[in-house]
This record gives C-alpha cells, sequence and structure tokens, in this order.
C-alpha cells in the first residue's frame, strides 16, 4: 500500500467515523446513592453494575472490545475502514500500524465531512480475553472479574483502570462528531467502586 493508497484509506475511515452529529450530547449516570432504596446487597450490586454497563456496552468502549481482533467503527459498530487486525499487542500489524492513522490526541480536521481524527498515546485494541462485543452485560461481568481474563488484576485494579486510566478516559472526550459515553469517567469510577464494596455481584443472564 502506498502512501497514497493509505492516505485515502485513512481519509474513509474517518468519514465512516462521524457518522453521529457533534451537537449530540451524552446520557447521564446514575449516582450510586440512587440505589440506597435498594436494601438487598447482592440485588443494589447488580443495579449499579447495570447503570455502568451504560458506559461499557457504549459504542465508544465496545469498538476497541471486539471479537474478531478487528476494530469496529461509529454507533453502529461497522467495520473499520481501512480494513485492519490487531496484530501482535493491538498495535496493528507491520505495514499497516494503528499510529499510521491514530496519533497521541484527537484532531480536528475543520474538514467537511471529518469533524475529527480519534487519538491516544496509548491507542490500543483491548486484548482478546476482553472481548465484548455480542456479550450480555453478565457475561462481560464475569469476564470483567475472572483474573484468568483480565490480565490477573485485582478488583481494585479493576476499578484504578475504569476510574483513572487515560486510554479509557477517551470515551468521554471522544473528539468532534462522537457521541461521548455516559455520563463521566468520576461518575463511572465511582459506580464500580460501589460496584466492588457491594460484593461485585454480577446481573442475572438474560
Amino acid at each position: 500500500m502506498g502512501p497514497m493508497d493509505l492516505a485515502k484509506w485513512c481519509l474513509a475511515a474517518f468519514l465512516a467515523a462521524t457518522s453521529v452529529q457533534a451537537a449530540a450530547q451524552s446520557a447521564t449516570l446514575r449516582p450510586p446513592k440512587d440505589f440506597s432504596s435498594v436494601h438487598d446487597e447482592p440485588s443494589r450490586s447488580r443495579a449499579m453494575f447495570i447503570e455502568a454497563g451504560k458506559v461499557i456496552q457504549s459504542p465508544r468502549c465496545l469498538n476497541c472490545h471486539p471479537v474478531t481482533r478487528r476494530p469496529t467503527q461509529g454507533d453502529d459498530l461497522h467495520a473499520h475502514v481501512p480494513p485492519m487486525h490487531a496484530g501482535k499487542g493491538g498495535h496493528g500489524v507491520s505495514g499497516l500500524r494503528c499510529t499510521a492513522c491514530h496519533g497521541k490526541a484527537n484532531i480536528t480536521t475543520h474538514l467537511k465531512g471529518i469533524a475529527s481524527v480519534p487519538g491516544n498515546e496509548r491507542w490500543r485494541l483491548a486484548p482478546s480475553s476482553m472481548a465484548w462485543q455480542g456479550k450480555s452485560l453478565s457475561e462481560i461481568c464475569t469476564q470483567i472479574k475472572d483474573p484468568a481474563r483480565n490480565g490477573g488484576h485485582s478488583l481494585a485494579e479493576i476499578h484504578e483502570h475504569m476510574a483513572k486510566d487515560p486510554l479509557v478516559a477517551w470515551a468521554w472526550q471522544p473528539g468532534h462528531g462522537r457521541v461521548p459515553a455516559p455520563g463521566t469517567q468520576e461518575e463511572f469510577g465511582e459506580l464500580i467502586e460501589a460496584w466492588i464494596a457491594t460484593g461485585a455481584h454480577c446481573p442475572a443472564r438474560n
């Protein structure tokens, strides 16, 4: 793939990623205190994870948690353009790395039809063990808690990742033309913390 071809592919990718209006507003998240009336602790724990699931199952997160090891784009999770594969380490394959198009930060383009190019210093796909697309929130919850699949992390470390990781934070600052994840990262982190404190119970399978 020559430089001109790559530029065309990148342009197409950015066009595909701007399927939502820049003026769209993100949904809100209910705080843990809103669940205080649920006196049964396991039920309260499940309810808070379901609320946090609004973020976990948002397109901003799911696009980077594919089952196929191929990223998706947009609110409809359509195929990434150009075709990409995670490769070893989740950074793309030789000759077409993620960094060919994605830089260290979002870039506003000021071009018609291309609101912005998403970016982050740690831009990459999630590990294959953390594939979420096509799974129920119950399955994702079990996956997140499983040290054999979550990289050997404790629940405290999972909270730290979700509440403070800069790459996770991108979901609320996705660049012009993309709807942010619901609420804020701080609110999301509070829900995850409260979920853990109440036993980290998972929702029932549908």
